[in-house]
């Protein structure tokens, strides 16, 4: 039940993927989460049984990436301003102070790497890791009322007492009553007619009042039906983000629970948690393997330590006039390696420390660190990987010692550490308790490339016999830097054919390899399961052989992912690279499949 642990930098350069997930053969979840930072060139793929969890981790992820990046442009500026002619003397030593206290601090920080520690409760926050926040959409609101219409300006009524109505007589009208009532009654036409005109408007202007308030009323129903749908819409939104959070935060209800019951892959996601959490400067890989055995609640930690040449070195900086340019000064070699050894002794009695002490469900008893440390050989160029201490600590007696006076060598020592006099020396020692890497699916391996001539088909050899050459040509190719490969129980499933254990520090780790003795095109399904093995293996690559080839689709799923599809070509001319010949015709393996088929 081993787990590789994360590395550790600025949020506004740190892109991420869509999470993933996959299922095991028994249904149970793993998440997987990409992210990238363009800015260092940095890319890690972060997994974990929640999301929730997975969330967490990237978050931390992105904070130390975000302060690895302000470290490097605050570095950019420092040389753009050191290689300016413009820059005054004082600006210079103003610089050389800064880089000083800059270069004490991180010697500082280093010489406080247990201590740092003491203050803090490591344990892990169950609460933190949910998802408390409100659903970020607002409500909708209320859009504002139209503006009633108004009623139109209405002309004023005729009135006969009105002088224009009154009848204009003259002398001849006054004396001849005939033509008096004549122009009287020409008059109070004239107003009659006025008044119909009048009241027709006035009717006119009231049938449009009435139609614009028909109108009116319309918008505002309008208005309020689509304001309760949007209403609707947003509780069902609100719900369903209501209802996503509760699962998600059940998911880390049952995590804590399950922890709390001692389940085994629960230990060590909480134990992975509480490493992952603990800040160490960039330049620590702070990488790490955990395996928990519960019968004795023993957890065994393969923790990636820095090399000699990874940790400062420089302890001032001046200023020097007559050059005009800023002068490092170097600890000595033999204070640079007193810093490396300390450094580590304190790291080690910081992990089992920050263990225990966050251990509030009591999983642990014993914890066995092997520090792990990987440099180039000065003799050969070459990296190579070794154990160079190793620290078995049973919970009682460690959290009886009070670390914060004691010498951490000594300390080490007192627990009955193993290591070398002078960890800078790297001297390789055996681990007290090895991470194990046993699996019950493996089995016993036989030898296949050494029949095979020009003659093999490969397309129609035996399934066992083709996996088992698979493994061959993988160990041979891994064998040269210590790695191994093994083959599994042949299930011809979509399952693991093989397994390699690859040390090297930059490409390897655990690689999942399946082979697929196939006559067609390997569909994209079959690179799709390949991706979802790896996410369940906890691998850090997956290797797919044929002796067919791939569609477009496939390649197209495995860009940008940690998948490497290999050809019935490259096969081919992988076993000549180590001396074998065989041949791959699917045609006449077809043919040869077709008659094993007929009764």
């Amino acid at each position: 039940m081993g787990r590789r642990g994360p590395g550790k930098h600025h949020a506004m350069d740190t892109r991420l993927g869509q999470i993933a997930v996959t299922y095991s053969a028994r249904g149970i979840p793993t998440y997987a989460l990409e992210l990238w930072h363009d800015g260092l060139k940095k890319h890690r793929l972060i997994r974990g049984a929640d999301q929730q969890i997975v969330r967490h981790k990237a978050d931390i992820q992105a904070a130390e990436w975000a302060q690895r990046w302000s470290i490097f442009d605050t570095r950019q500026r420092e040389v753009f301003r050191q290689t300016s002619s413009k820059l005054r003397q004082q600006d210079q030593k103003a610089l050389a102070g800064e880089r000083t206290a800059e270069a004490e601090r991180e010697l500082n920080y280093l010489g406080a790497l247990l201590a740092s520690t003491l203050s803090i409760n490591d344990s892990v926050d169950w609460e933190r890791l949910k998802d408390h926040s409100s659903f970020p959409e607002p409500q909708p609101l209320l859009a504002a009322l139209p503006r009633e219409p108004q009623v139109g300006a209405v002309p004023r009524e005729p009135q006969t007492s009105d002088l224009s109505y009154a009848p204009a007589l003259s002398l001849l009208d006054k004396l001849l009553s005939s033509r008096k009532e004549q122009r009287i009654a020409e008059r109070n036409a004239a107003f009659r007619a006025d008044h119909d005109e009048w009241l027709r408007q006035v009717q006119e202007i009231k049938r449009a009042h009435s139609k614009a308030l028909q109108a009116h009323q319309s918008k505002v129903e309008e208005r309020n039906a689509r304001h309760a749908a949007q209403l609707t819409e947003w509780a069902a939104r609100n719900e369903a983000f209501s209802r996503t959070q509760a699962a998600r935060n059940s998911i880390i209800d049952e995590k804590s629970h399950a922890y709390r019951a001692l389940a085994p892959d629960a230990v060590v996601e909480y134990c992975d948690l509480v490493l992952s959490s603990s800040k160490y400067p960039d330049y620590f890989p702070q990488e790490f393997d955990l395996e928990y055995q519960p019968s004795a609640k023993l957890l065994i930690v393969d923790y990636t330590l820095p090399a000699p040449d990874d940790l400062p070195t420089v302890k001032a900086v001046k200023y020097i006039a007559n050059k005009d340019a800023l002068e490092e000064q170097t600890l000595s070699a033999s204070a640079s390696a007193n810093l490396y050894d300390d450094t580590i002794y304190q790291v080690v009695l910081r992990t089992i420390h920050e263990l225990f002490e966050a251990d509030t469900a009591n999983a642990l008893k014993t914890a066995v660190f092997n520090g792990i440390v990987t440099s180039v050989d000065r003799r050969t160029g070459k990296h190579v990987t070794a154990c160079v201490l190793s620290l078995r600590a049973e919970r009682d007696e460690f959290q009886s010692i009070n670390l914060a006076h004691v010498d951490p060598k000594a300390c080490f020592k007192s627990l009955k550490g193993v290591g070398s006099a002078k960890l800078h020396g790297l001297v390789a020692v055996a681990p007290i308790m090895p991470l194990r890497r046993e699996d019950g699916r493996f089995v016993s391996a036989y030898e296949v490339a050494n029949t095979l001539d020009s003659g093999v088909n490969l397309a129609a050899m035996d399934w066992e016999d083709f996996e088992h050459l698979i493994r061959e040509v993988f160990e041979k190719e891994f064998s040269a830097n210590g790695g191994e490969v093994k083959v599994t129980r042949t299930s011809r499933d979509g399952g693991v054919d093989a397994v390699a254990f690859d040390p090297d520090p930059i490409r390897g780790g655990k690689i999942v390899i399946q082979a697929k003795r196939y006559t067609n095109t390997v569909g994209v399904g079959a690179v799709r399961d390949l991706y979802g093995t790896v996410m369940n293996e906890g691998a850090t690559k997956g290797i797919l052989v044929t002796t067919s080839d791939y569609g477009p689709d496939s390649y197209s799923f495995a860009s940008n992912k940690p998948l490497v599809l290999l050809s019935g070509a490259n096969l081919l001319h992988m076993l000549e690279r180590h001396g074998h010949r065989a041949r791959i015709d699917l045609q006449e393996a077809k043919r040869m499949i077709n008659d094993w088929r007929r009764p």
